[in-house]
């Protein structure tokens, strides 16, 4: 699920929240990742991340081989993606 491809309108005003299970702070990282196994290699998933738990879910994903890359929430300009 691409949690910030499916906001829109005055949701996408709302801050976002980390994906880690029972965190409720606001996301500050993307974490772009994807399944060599069923994805094609140019599609990227979205993981959203707090500064608490960017390691933790960066690792997660490491350890899977389905890391890609991680990117702030916001970009120069402060617009979320």
């Amino acid at each position: 699920m691409d949690l910030l491809g499916s906001l829109s309108g005055a949701e996408a005003q709302a801050p976002v929240k980390c994906s880690r299970k029972g965190c409720r702070q606001d996301a500050e990282f993307r974490l772009l990742w994807n399944n060599p196994k069923i994805h094609t290699p140019e599609r990227r998933k979205t993981w959203l991340a707090c500064t608490e738990h960017r390691q933790w879910l960066e690792s997660y994903l490491k350890d899977r081989l389905l890391y890609r890359e991680t990117l702030p929430l916001h970009d120069a300009e402060g617009a979320q993606h």
